[in-house]
């Protein structure tokens, strides 16, 4: 993996605002395998140069992904990217809890499947 400042890109014109935009693109390169688990990140300061961003915006993204599990600071060693994806474990768990309600329902799996399509939009 190159430097983050390699494919981290933000938009100043979007309407998402730039941490967002910056914690979107960090959870997106952990989940397609670009940041490994145990992956350290550049510091606040290096990754605000490589990218063009106010220390402040970048320093908010790392808190959010940190308060989510998906970052983990390690004192003067640095921040790191978490050791498990916190997705795999909340998703599994409300997976599990989804089809043990459509079971008691007596909903089966294509009819559940539709509920899901349904949420997302």
């Amino acid at each position: 993996m190159g430097d983050l400042g390699d494919w981290v890109k933000v938009d100043p014109h979007a309407a998402r605002p730039l941490f967002d935009q910056l914690r979107t693109q960090i959870i997106a390169g952990v989940r397609d395998g670009e940041l490994a688990p145990g992956t350290r990140l550049p510091t606040v300061r290096e990754l605000a140069g490589q990218v063009n961003l106010a220390v402040n915006t970048v320093a908010r993204a790392y808190r959010e992904l940190e308060a989510a599990g998906i970052l983990e600071t390690r004192g003067r060693f640095g921040t790191f990217v978490a050791r498990a994806d916190p997705a795999d474990v909340a998703m599994a768990t409300a997976a599990n809890t989804y089809v043990s309600a459509a079971r008691a329902l007596g909903v089966e799996k294509d009819e559940a499947l539709r509920y899901i399509e349904s949420a997302f939009g």
